[in-house]
């Protein structure tokens, strides 16, 4: 009778052993921030990811947390736990913006519990430093290409663009920078909303446009904001009447790039953007331009704000 137990005892030891034994090719990275790159974090069933900001993290955006957990608490602020919660090959997207309105995009890739091929790697700590710090990636092959160092301004620039070795402001910082000054803009109230939106100078740069805004934060209460969205929707053309609501389209419009002051507003406080993004040069007559503001915590239920699909044509050339 012992015999007969110690058989199936002896072959299921080994097998244990043997996938417990699979060599993980684990990687470290650090990266500068760059709004305009997406980084790649590879995961893994039982393995949890670290990433590290350069400061504090005011909020987490998971696409999918049906297939992934992303953790982050005020005890640790600069930091941020992910990891697999299926077992099958998953892939979402991760948001993560901080204080000073500086943000990162992920995509997220797991691999799934039965993956073979050993070869492929886990991302244990990705490590963001800021754009202008001098980086030595841990792995050769980086997961994001830091940014080209800025060139030396050439004899006969002027003081102000050749101070502290600063190259000129692009049409973004310079949009920016503008929008800060405007004392009191044309505040906008909307119903049952925490804050109130204003908007700036909007104007065609080639084939895209760029839009400032501001954001009042009128409640009693600290609010987190999202980063901005572009939306086009519209009503599909069809023959026999429907049910107000249907055939309607909305499609989100590439983002090249956008800078906020802050993403979180206290009482009374109040945050200025710009964003840059790709308009189409084509639309039909029912389709309309929206400027897309939320709070973070209401993402499902944003601020839409109409905009003139035709801007001016900025005159500064650039």
């Amino acid at each position: 009778m012992k015999l007969r137990w110690l058989i199936p005892v002896a072959i299921l030891i080994p097998l244990r052993l043997g996938a417990a034994d699979i060599p993980v090719g684990a990687r470290v990275a650090t990266i500068a921030i760059n709004p305009r790159d997406v980084t790649v974090l590879h995961l893994r069933p039982e393995f949890e990811s670290t990433i590290r900001m350069p400061e504090e993290i005011t909020s987490v955006i998971l696409g999918s947390p049906g297939e992934f957990k992303a953790e982050h608490n005020e005890g640790e602020p600069e930091y941020v736990y992910v990891k697999p919660i299926v077992k099958e090959a998953a892939q979402s997207n991760l948001l993560i913006a901080t204080k000073s309105g500086q943000h990162v995009t992920l995509e997220l890739v797991s691999y799934g519990a039965t993956v073979t091929n050993s070869t492929q790697p886990v991302d244990f700590l990705i490590e963001y430093r800021a754009a202008r710090s001098f980086l030595i990636s841990a792995d050769p092959e980086s997961l994001a290409i830091p940014s080209t160092p800025t060139k030396e301004p050439e004899r006969g620039a002027s003081l102000e663009n050749t101070r502290l070795g600063s190259a000129p402001l692009s049409s973004l910082d310079e949009a920016f920078k503008q929008q800060e000054t405007v004392n009191a803009p044309k505040w906008t109230k909307w119903e049952a909303k925490q804050i109130e939106t204003s908007i700036g100078d909007m104007r065609q740069l080639n084939n895209q446009t760029m839009i400032s805004y501001s954001i009042l934060n009128s409640s009693n209460e600290p609010i987190e904001i999202a980063p901005p969205q572009i939306q086009i929707t519209g009503r599909k053309a069809t023959k026999k009447k429907k049910k107000e609501g249907k055939g309607i389209t909305s499609d989100q419009l590439e983002i090249r790039d956008y800078k906020l002051s802050t993403t979180r507003l206290e009482p009374g406080e109040r945050a200025d953007g710009v964003v840059v993004f790709d308009r189409p040069n084509l639309k039909e007559s029912t389709e309309k331009l929206f400027l897309q503001i939320a709070q973070a915590d209401q993402v499902d239920r944003p601020i839409l704000i109409h905009l003139p699909f035709t801007p001016p044509i900025s005159g500064d050339g650039k």
